[in-house]
This record gives C-alpha cells, structure tokens and sequence, in this order.
C-alpha cells in the first residue's frame, strides 16, 4: 500500500467551541468510513503551525485518498495538501 499524508487546515468559521470541533471531527471521521472503506487511517496529529491536522494513511487507490481529501475538504471545512510518502529506505535505495 503507498502511503499518503494529508495536511488540514480548518476554517476558523468552522466552528463555535471545541465541543462543536469534536462533533465536526466525528461527523468527517464517520463520512470517511463509510465512503472511503479502500484509505486506512494509520495515524493522526493535532498540530501547532501551518497546519492544524497531518493525518497518515494508506491505499492502493489514488482515487479513494482524492476522495478523502476532498470530504475532509467540504464536511471538515479544511484545506487540505496531500502527498505520497516514501519510506526513507526505499527513497534511498532509487537513487
């Protein structure tokens, strides 16, 4: 499986307070179980920067880690950056 981080940034109209936020994160976390069964969510960060979620995961399809990023996009009102992730070692051993 390849592996993809996806970077969030979430709308500051988003929400009101941060029982509205864990309600928004439940409601996107429950949208991507039931529309993306091929990503599986490998690990997740609340971060203090640029970016206000990286959130790991895996799948032999591009097209369901699109659909993801794109229902983290419109249900979680984020932005969102998505890349391939190489294991370092593999990464190394191309060259």
């Amino acid at each position: 499986m390849a592996t993809y981080v996806i970077l969030s940034r979430v709308s500051t109209e988003a929400f009101a307070s941060p029982r509205a936020f864990k309600d928004l994160a439940k409601a996107v976390a429950d949208k991507l179980e039931s529309d993306c069964p091929g990503v599986v969510w490998k690990s997740s960060y609340a971060t203090m920067g640029r970016y206000d979620v990286i959130d790991i995961v895996e799948s032999d399809d591009i097209r369901e880690v699109r659909k993801a990023s794109m229902i983290i996009r419109s249900v979680g009102r984020s932005r969102t950056e998505t890349l391939h992730a190489t294991p370092w070692d593999e990464f190394v051993a191309s060259l």
